[in-house]
């Protein structure tokens, strides 16, 4: 059955956090940091505060299941991964792979049908 026709629901079901949610929730706590520490230490512009912001929203609204956490960690997610991208092709370190690869999976685990239905 495919997500759109599923039935949502009822207010008495109580939904429960999957886990990998749970574990891209925290990831998106862990960048919000990152950005703020490399904000503090001037190695990034202040322009990342605002990607922090994204990253602390996106992980608050993703744990609480709302669809519009799921749609703005989709966003950031992919955002990060452009940005480690261009940052590993830019500075040529090959050791940023690992986050385009991080970011990518969580990606295609975020826009899963199970994933998508579990959302208010």
């Amino acid at each position: 059955m495919s997500p759109e026709k599923q039935p949502a629901p009822g207010p008495d079901e109580r939904v429960r956090l999957l886990p990998g949610l749970a574990a891209i929730g925290l990831w998106m706590f862990f960048l919000c940091l990152m950005c703020l520490l490399g904000v503090s230490l001037h190695r990034l512009p202040h322009l990342f505060l605002l990607f922090s912001v994204a990253f602390a929203f996106a992980g608050q609204g993703l744990i609480r299941l709302r669809r519009w956490g799921w749609a703005l960690t989709l966003a950031t997610v992919f955002l990060s991964a452009l940005w480690s991208l261009w940052t590993m092709i830019h500075s040529h370190q090959i050791d940023w792979i690992a986050m385009v690869i991080i970011n990518a999976v969580l990606f295609l685990y975020l826009i899963r049908p199970e994933v998508v239905t579990r959302l208010r």
